[in-house]
Formats: structure tokens, C-alpha cells, sequence
């Protein structure tokens, strides 16, 4: 099968979408190498195993899997600085790079349609992918009124309210319905995507297939006394207790609400990740008095994620907006009691008292409050990070993942 992907930005810039797509692709070609044994009578088996947009250069390992026999990904997206190679092979994916910056992500329908059009006499493509229904959306929708007899997959990992959308798409809605509208088949990653496409008029075939966690990577154990020297190595003290979060800075991901919510807490507070409103934030820390309880560490990479939360008591994002929230799933994994907000797709993992708890959204003293009942019932905590972590065993592997969107992909 010839698959062609539409992506605003992917390696090494990426988020939780991008991941998806290198985990999906590398797994779907061993997957197929596999299947493809059980013909002559041999072991059916397959072996197992936020957009946070910063530099993850170390992040892309060497595919797992056998050779994408049957299988060809090609992409086409965006140089986002300007010094990416215009094509390079990434794992199982080949890509080509346009333009440069943000010029070309608001031009990308346009020049990524002729770069298709171009490519598709060349190769002869069965299926376009588009990863959200934003430009990249719309370039798919345009090669498939091109083309009509290719089938067009729509990705929908989409964390901005409808609100937001509906204010960027408005001078377009027509035509944004319709990136929706003229898919073959949707694959929404939570509940609340899909109730999005179908208000948006889409009435074919449709699944929700989550992103998954590594795994591998998260839980991953670590020596007490390691843990304890990295403890040191943040200035922390062996007694102190911990709470984390992971998400981009930007409003959405409600980080002022946590910085608000620890000033009466006897805690520190690991906030990871880099955003345009990291400056904002450490201000109103200052102000509020809680600057010395707060660590922004930056952009930390996936593979260092897992020891930052081995020290965590706690794992917090009041999310004002979410299309699922994989950084809760990754801290699940880990073995992190979580609190979250009702909204998005976080519910579709997170229930109340069973696998974390829910804090009111932009209410600061609740969250106190929640942050403070994990902290003094420890058995609440346990139980809770338990459960946690044998829902993201059972069912968000990436293994099991690949293969329903193998699935999917043979449905077209």
C-alpha cells in the first residue's frame, strides 16, 4: 500500500502527532513483515514493545520491525527553520520539506497540492493521510477532489477548543466543514474529536484509535539511591514532595492555574516544557510569592521524561482545552497518581476516584485542594496510580495501536 502524508511539521520538530505518526509507521511495516509469514505456516506473533515543538533529534531511534515490504509512507510538510534537508528517509517515512517557517504552513495547501500532484504520476498512491484537519487538512481535501479514486484518512489530534477553531476558520467554514465532510474515513484520538466530526457533518466510516505511550520508556524503574541523587541534582531535598507537570506553555494547558494553586502548599513544583509564555509565568510566580517552590526546567527530552517523574508525587495539567493528553498517559505509565480537568479527551482515560481525579477548570483552590488529599492519603494515591497504570498497559501500547490503524488503512 502507497500512503502519502500530509503534516504541518514532523521530525525534528514535533509533538504528540508527529510521535504518533513515526510510532504508527515504523510498527505497521514490522507488523506487515509478520503477517506476511503466517502464509507459510510460521509463528503468528508480533513483538512487542505535547505539539510540544522543540529540537527531538535524539528521540528518533532506529525503527523496530522487519522491512516495509507492502508498505511505502512518503510525506510532505514544512521546514519549519529553513535547515532541514528538502528530502531525507526517517524510519519507515519518507519526507519532503517545503517552503520554510510559517509563510509556508499558511501556503501549504497550495504548494504541498502541487508537490503532491507531481509525486502521486510518479508513484500512484492508494491513500492520503492528513494529520488534523488544519492545512494539512485542507491539501488532502484538495488532491482528493483531484483525485477522487484515492482514499483520503483524516487524523484528527486537534487540542484547540471549538471555540478557537471556529475563531481562526470563520472566513473559510464552508470549505473547513468540508476537509471533515469528504474523508473516506476519520480517526479521531478521543471521544470528543469524534462528536467534533460529526457536527461538522461527517456521516461515513469512522474510529477512535488513541496515541499511545513508549512503553518501554516509561516504565522503565530506576534505584532509589538514583533517584535520590537526581533529586540532589535539582536542588531538591530528599523529604520534599513533588509535583509535576508536562505541556507546552501556552494558556490552553492552564499552567497559571497550578502556579496559583501551590502558593499555600508545601511543595515543589517541576513545571517541564518551553512556550511563548514562560517569561508571563515566572513573573506571576513572583508576584504570588511562590518562586522558590517552582523548577521550569525547559524542554526536556522523551527519553529523560521517565526519572523526572519517578521523583513526582503528583502529576497536574488543568487543561482549559485537550484533544486526549498524553503527557497524563505517560505519567500514568510511570506509575503517577494524576489530576486533571473534565474536558476534551481527557475523560476518556481519566475517571474520577478510579484512575486520578478531577479539579474544577480555572479554580486554583480546588486544585489545592485535590493536590492536597493525594499528598495526605496515601492509600487514595496508590490505588489511583495503580489503576493508572494498568489502563495505559491494557490499552494504549503502541503495538496494539498499529495495528488497529493497519486495520483501518486495509478498510480503505
Amino acid at each position: 500500500m502507497k500512503v502519502l502524508i500530509f503534516s504541518l511539521a514532523y521530525f525534528p520538530f514535533v509533538g504528540g502527532a508527529e510521535i504518533a505518526v513515526k510510532e504508527i509507521t515504523d510498527r505497521i511495516s514490522g507488523i506487515s513483515a509478520t503477517s506476511r509469514q503466517t502464509r507459510g505456516g510460521l509463528d503468528l506473533s508480533v513483538n512487542s514493545r505535547s505539539p510540544r515543538e522543540k529540537p527531538r533529534g535524539e528521540f528518533y531511534r532506529k525503527a523496530k520491525g522487519g522491512p516495509a515490504s507492502g508498505w511505502d509512507f512518503e510525506m510532505i510538510t514544512v521546514s519549519l527553520d529553513g535547515k532541514q534537508k528538502a528530502v531525507e528517509q526517517l524510519g519507515k517515512v519518507k519526507v519532503y520539506r517545503l517552503g520554510r517557517g510559517k509563510l509556508a504552513k499558511y501556503l501549504f495547501p497550495f504548494i504541498a497540492l502541487a508537490k503532491a500532484r507531481k509525486l502521486h504520476r510518479q508513484n500512484n498512491y492508494d491513500v492520503v493521510w492528513a494529520i488534523m484537519a488544519n492545512q494539512a487538512g485542507l491539501a488532502a481535501l484538495r488532491f482528493k477532489k483531484k483525485f477522487p479514486s484515492v482514499k483520503y484518512l483524516l487524523t484528527l489530534q486537534e487540542g484547540d477548543s471549538l471555540k478557537r477553531i471556529w475563531s481562526r476558520t470563520w472566513f473559510m467554514r464552508f470549505v473547513y466543514k468540508q476537509i471533515y465532510q469528504k474523508a473516506d474515513f476519520i480517526q479521531p484520538i478521543s471521544s470528543y474529536l469524534a462528536r467534533r466530526a460529526e457536527k461538522y457533518g461527517f456521516t461515513k466510516q469512522m474510529e477512535i484509535v488513541p496515541n499511545g505511550v513508549d512503553l518501554s520508556n516509561f516504565t522503565r524503574e530506576f534505584a532509589p539511591e538514583e533517584l535520590l541523587a537526581f533529586k540532589k541534582k535539582l536542588n531538591l531535598e530528599p523529604q520534599d514532595r513533588v509535583v509535576t507537570t508536562i505541556s507546552r506553555l501556552v494558556h490552553k494547558n492552564g499552567i497559571d492555574i497550578l502556579i496559583k494553586a501551590v502558593k499555600d502548599l508545601d511543595v515543589k513544583v517541576l513545571i517541564i516544557g518551553s512556550g511563548h509564555l514562560e517569561t508571563k509565568l515566572k513573573s506571576l510566580a513572583q508576584e504570588i510569592g511562590v518562586r522558590d517552590k517552582i523548577l521550569f526546567t525547559g524542554y526536556i527530552s522523551q527519553e529523560k521524561l521517565p526519572q523526572y517523574l519517578k521523583i513526582s508525587d503528583v502529576f497536574v495539567r488543568t487543561s482549559r482545552s485537550e484533544g486526549l493528553g498524553s503527557a497524563f498517559l505517560e505519567a500514568m505509565a510511570a506509575g503517577v497518581p494524576v489530576i486533571g480537568t473534565g474536558i476534551g479527551g481527557i475523560p476518556d482515560f481519566l475517571k474520577e476516584g478510579k484512575t486520578g481525579l478531577f479539579a474544577e477548570l480555572g479554580n486554583p483552590s480546588d486544585l489545592s485542594n485535590k493536590i492536597q488529599l493525594l499528598l495526605n492519603d496515601k492509600d487514595l494515591s496508590r490505588c489511583l496510580a495503580n489503576n493508572g497504570r494498568n489502563l495505559v498497559l491494557e490499552h494504549y501500547d503502541w503495538n496494539e495501536i498499529a495495528k488497529r490503524m493497519e486495520m483501518i488503512f486495509q478498510k480503505l
